[in-house]
């Protein structure tokens, strides 16, 4: 069961330069910087006074999904991440459903352990479903 959005995602092409913009105009800072190789990206989280986040995504690695992304579609917003009890849970019950899944079981991300859901199956928009860890 979904309890919130937990973040959305927006892909950029410099973190340096995206953090700066956003400190500059939203006065919000990042709680988390982190290079995650496994998914090629360098992210940051940086937090809404009400709860949420915002996740800026920079590709590092040229073969990732989010460099493809950039390359295909520009700067832009990536995916919705949902915060769930138990990602594990949640991923077998849309498998079930006939979701088309990127993961079958839960992994390490940014948000915990996190989990995609095909954006195929959603009317074109990307999932992350994300368990607190």
């Amino acid at each position: 069961m979904i309890k919130k959005v937990d973040h959305i995602a927006i892909v950029v092409k410099n973190l340096d330069e995206a953090l700066k913009l956003y400190d500059d105009l939203f006065g919000v800072k990042p709680t988390k910087i982190e290079t995650i190789p496994h998914q090629g990206v360098k992210a940051a989280l940086l937090p809404m006074k009400e709860g949420g986040e915002i996740e800026l995504l920079e590709p590092i690695d040229p073969q990732s999904g989010v460099a493809k992304f950039l390359e295909n579609k520009g700067e832009g917003i990536h995916h919705i991440c949902l915060e769930v009890e138990d990602v594990d849970k949640e991923l077998s019950k849309l498998g079930e459903k006939g979701a088309s899944l990127i993961d079958k079981q839960g992994r390490p991300g940014l948000a915990g352990k996190v989990g995609f859901i095909h954006p195929k199956s959603t009317k074109g928009v990307l999932f992350e479903l994300a368990q607190k860890v």
